[in-house]
């Protein structure tokens, strides 16, 4: 009797690696801007025959650091023994130019939530950045917890630390309803409010008024009509009321170049023994009838 294995085998070798730069032939953005690699053909052949399912996404080790991420694949159009990596991927693994890369396929959960880090405060002049952030990942078949993967948006690259991914610490995100999130960029700090102080030198217009002089009614003090004095008829100062500031009406007759001076003028009593005609007596003046006289 014969017994098979009905698990497939996992993919693993190892590649030389390079930039996508390295490439021949006309360049790739495509490639640099997303989280794909190219692979030579006798890598499809391989993993055709341990019947690898679909998306085929792959776990990347650097063997000499402990560095891993993960990725998808593009295309199998590689020379052999080679593999093309975006920059930013070979900057996370530590790798330079043809180091040995250990690659060995993978089964990851599909992302349920992702937190990212943007490098730079520049990100923050994005209008929408959670558009702009699905719009990059669509290159993307999968994330890293701890990689910064680098986003281009109008002629600029904004690199983006995932800080945290779930269901695990690898996900898809192939296909996925992914909830984000954004962490402060790295070096904001969050804008001070600056609690306005009363100044001192502020003067209250009403302080500039004269002080008004003359009749106040019920200033006065009330006697009884008994005779008899009150129990508060102690001497009391008469408190005058402090004049309502009223905002003058601009003179729209004004020339421009010409200065007006206002000043309260008051009227000089040359002759100190005439009275003033002008001062307000209370009770004073002439009383009216409603009734008509009969003479």
């Amino acid at each position: 009797m014969f017994a098979f294995n009905m698990f497939p085998r996992p993919f693993n070798t190892q590649y030389k690696c390079f930039s996508v730069s390295m490439f021949p032939g006309n360049e790739r953005q495509d490639v640099e801007r997303g989280g794909k690699i190219i692979m030579p053909p006798s890598a499809l052949e391989q993993l055709t025959r341990l019947n690898i399912v679909y998306p085929m996404l792959f776990k990347l080790t650097n063997k000499k650091t402990n560095r891993v991420t993960h990725c998808g694949v593009l295309e199998f159009v590689a020379d052999e023994g080679k593999v093309y990596l975006p920059y930013w991927m070979m900057h996370n693994l530590l790798l330079e130019e043809s180091e040995i890369i250990n690659i060995e396929s993978v089964s990851l959960p599909v992302a349920t939530y992702a937190r990212f880090q943007p490098q730079s405060e520049d990100f923050l002049d994005i209008t929408n950045p959670k558009a702009v952030l699905e719009n990059g990942l669509r290159s993307f078949a999968c994330l890293t917890t701890g990689d910064i993967v680098a986003i281009q948006y109008n002629q600029r690259i904004y690199e983006m630390c995932v800080l945290e991914t779930k269901p695990g610490p690898a996900v898809s995100i192939i296909e996925c309803d992914m909830n984000v999130e954004f962490a402060p960029p790295v070096g904001y700090k969050e804008p001070q409010r600056e609690e306005k102080k009363p100044q001192e030198d502020q003067i209250d217009p009403t302080d500039l008024m004269p002080e008004s002089t003359g009749f106040f009614a019920f200033q006065g003090q009330g006697n009884r009509l008994d005779g008899k004095k009150r129990k508060d008829s102690g001497p009391s100062e008469i408190q005058v009321p402090k004049p309502v500031y009223v905002r003058g009406i601009p003179d729209y007759d004004y020339k421009i170049g010409t200065l007006n001076f206002l000043r309260n003028i008051k009227s000089i009593n040359t002759n100190k023994d005439e009275k003033n005609t002008d001062e307000f007596k209370a009770f004073t003046g002439e009383g009216f009838s409603l009734r008509k006289s009969r003479k």
